[in-house]
């Protein structure tokens, strides 16, 4: 599929975690277009990709973590877009997502952001499908804001879902600064993890945790991390922190005893406002 590892664990585990979600009796998230992607990649893979990618087992935990997130992250763009008709919502590292079609109103516009390889299969399987923008970028090269602003710098909606946290800590640093110097009256809503699960034996029990449900880690380990939300106010003026959330607050929670033995913030959400001149 001419795909990064990095790339392939978009599908690996959002992805089917979306299908796996959707086929159940009583959904947290219906993705019926999550289930037309899969089975076109699945025509592109070769065997080692189909046994790696494709069929291996995933545990609940994971799928269901991931619906969980992937319904929060609906929601706050839902929100968004209902208070701000018109505005535009920018899905930074998109991967095989497929946000749009599960948004409730979509009076927007929808931009979605990553890698030039993975942008290039995306726009193969989806074809026809497509009725939005779809930049092939790294996050960290900065022209992409360009882009996204040509109609103005406010009312925009960044979406960073599963992705600060995998970059290098300077670079997220100095991405943020410069989000914050060019977006006014916005928001943005990133998925953060805590400090120490970026470093010595606490990042050796995420690979293997990784590992574990995957059959691959990919790179995709920790590298990003802070103590608190409030960390992210103090790189720079501009950005506040207006809500934290963390799946395990979810009734849906599977298993239920994931809500007493995940950490209370661990890898969680945060939403903060983006006004450049604060």
């Amino acid at each position: 599929m001419k795909l990064t590892d990095v790339s392939k664990t978009s599908i690996a585990t959002s992805l089917r975690s979306h299908v796996i979600e959707s086929e159940k009796k009583n959904p947290i998230i219906i993705d019926p277009m999550a289930k037309y992607c899969l089975d076109k990649l699945y025509l592109l893979a070769s065997e080692e990709e189909k046994a790696l990618l494709f069929d291996r087992k995933l545990p609940l935990a994971l799928t269901n973590s991931q619906a969980l997130r992937a319904r929060k992250y609906d929601q706050i763009a839902d929100n968004f877009i209902s208070k701000n008709p018109g505005c535009t919502v920018v899905n930074l590292g998109c991967g095989f997502d497929t946000r749009y079609w599960r948004l409730k109103n979509k009076n927007c516009e929808y931009i979605e952001l990553d890698l030039p390889e993975l942008i290039e299969v995306k726009k193969e399987i989806l074809k026809e499908h497509l009725s939005y923008q779809l930049i092939g970028c790294s996050v960290l090269d900065t022209s992409w804001i360009d882009r996204v602003t040509k109609r103005g710098n406010s009312n925009i909606l960044l979406l960073a879902e599963g992705l600060f946290m995998y970059l290098p800590k300077n670079d997220v640093i100095e991405l943020l600064k410069t989000i914050s110097e060019r977006f006014d009256n916005s928001q943005i809503a990133l998925e953060v993890t805590k400090r120490k699960y970026t470093r010595g034996l606490w990042k050796m029990i995420s690979r293997r945790k990784i590992n574990s449900q995957l059959g691959f880690d990919a790179g995709s380990l920790f590298k990003f991390g802070v103590r608190t939300a409030q960390e992210i106010e103090s790189y720079c003026d501009g950005i506040k922190v207006i809500e934290e959330w963390i799946y395990t607050e979810a009734e849906e929670v599977r298993p239920r005893i994931a809500k007493y033995l995940v950490p209370k913030r661990s890898q969680w959400t945060v939403t903060a406002t983006l006004n450049k001149d604060e």
